[in-house]
């Protein structure tokens, strides 16, 4: 049986040198470090990630109680945010059900970081630095699209206002895939951006004001030309989605409508619906500062300080080693 691990020493080096600049880089910014729990009473609603459920049972108990391997430390490091902390970061580790790959493994490490008083496009340039001081062999040159500039140059077709049988139209010319006619717009967007537009993107590229559809945890507004957008961002360095950040909704009302669309989007894809982080919304009650926040994924970032096409080289031992 196989026992070594899936990546080489050296890489198992480099690993540890990138946190530690990681580390100074948020040092000297003063942006305090965290640690919260990897295992919640609560999992997340984004009907596109499943959390991993676990069981703890106390000693002397027969019955246990469900709980789940967080998907990221957002909603535990939101109340601490919420609680006063100022602005922090976590190297934690996440977990997701289902994802296993050359770019995905079930556990993996997510840096994860709070800026108090960040718009949107401040925290993307901090992200742009942070990539940059990893990644000092190539000489980046940063690109700033939004998600309907993207759209316009690679497929010339307003993501925004087009129809939704526009949209769908544009996909089947483009995607060789069988959907059936209740697919939502947003599937549509998805598998053009996947197929068409990420191929096409400059080398390093952030991709900003998403529709409003896909807001997940962001605020949203208005873009320039009068249309609501989500306030987050993603970030793409030589075709590897690399982040995911947010201009951070803090409205404890609009959260929970927001639990509510995700439960009704998994019970119509036929997932389990997932009880709302009712911590999360009384601390979002008691009031989130405001702030922008962004995940970043450490073995991709490796990947690409490395120069290697498998997450498993990058980390000791992958999801079959384990």
């Amino acid at each position: 049986m196989p026992w070594q691990p899936s990546a080489d020493i050296h890489l198992l080096k480099q690993r540890t040198k990138v946190i530690n600049q990681i580390r100074a880089f948020f040092d000297a910014r003063d942006v305090l470090e965290v640690d919260t729990p990897v295992m919640s009473h609560y999992g997340v609603s984004d009907p596109h990630i499943d959390s991993i459920p676990v069981t703890f049972t106390p000693h002397g108990t027969s019955i246990g109680s469900s709980m789940y391997l967080m998907s990221s430390p957002e909603y535990a490091m939101k109340r601490l945010l919420a609680a006063g902390s100022g602005c922090i970061y976590q190297i934690a580790k996440a977990f997701r059900n289902g994802e296993a790959g050359r770019r995905h493994n079930p556990e993996f490490t997510l840096l994860e970081w709070y800026r108090l008083d960040f718009n949107l496009e401040q925290l993307m340039q901090e992200v742009a630095c942070l990539i940059d001081t990893v990644l000092t062999d190539e000489v980046l040159e940063w690109h700033f699209w939004s998600y309907r500039k993207a759209f316009e140059e690679v497929l010339s077709i307003d993501p925004l206002t087009a129809s939704d049988d526009a949209i769908k139209a544009k996909a089947l010319a483009h995607v060789d895939i069988q959907m059936d006619d209740c697919t939502p717009r947003d599937t549509w967007l998805d598998l053009l951006m996947s197929h068409c537009i990420e191929p096409q993107l400059p080398a390093a590229c952030f991709i900003y004001d998403y529709p409003a559809s896909q807001a997940a945890l962001a605020r949203t507004g208005i873009d320039k030309r009068g249309n609501k957008v989500a306030r987050r961002f993603e970030v793409y360095v030589n075709s590897i989605e690399l982040a995911n950040g947010y201009h951070e909704l803090t409205d404890a009302q609009e959260q929970e409508q927001r639990f509510a669309s995700d439960n009704a989007a998994r019970s119509a894809m036929g997932k389990v619906p997932m009880a709302a982080e009712v911590r999360l919304i009384a601390a979002l009650q008691a009031g989130l500062p405001e702030c922008s926040g962004v995940a970043l994924g450490v073995e991709r970032l490796l990947m690409l300080a490395s120069g290697e096409k498998d997450i498993a080289k990058v980390m000791a031992f992958n999801h079959h080693l384990a």
